[in-house]
């Protein structure tokens, strides 16, 4: 009897390395993935960016101008951000305690 709990504690602890292992290589994908699609999507907002200013620096005949009120509107965001803090920590973490539990 104590070889068969004995038996099944180590091979418990065997499943449990092996579900960890898992999470931990999905999570480390899933991270080399974000950060790639992140850095492609930031290129992509700050080529972006640079044409909406020009665009907006023709129309106003002044360049300064352009870029000026692009950085402003994301001075805005950024602001918004500032306000919703708690929310968007509070969001994340239940989709990372959501994600480590499934």
């Amino acid at each position: 009897m104590i070889e068969t709990i004995k038996e099944y504690a180590s091979k418990r602890i065997d499943l449990l390395k092996i579900e960890a292992t898992e999470k931990s290589s999905l999570s480390a994908g899933i991270i080399t993935y974000l950060v790639v699609l992140l850095v492609a999507f930031a290129f992509f907002i700050i080529l972006f960016n640079f044409g909406i200013a020009f665009l907006i620096g023709k129309a106003l005949d002044n360049t300064s101008y352009g870029f000026l009120i692009v950085a402003a509107f994301y001075l805005v965001i950024m602001f918004g951000i500032i306000a919703f803090k708690k929310t968007i920590v509070n969001s994340v973490a239940d989709q990372v305690i959501k994600f480590l539990n499934h």
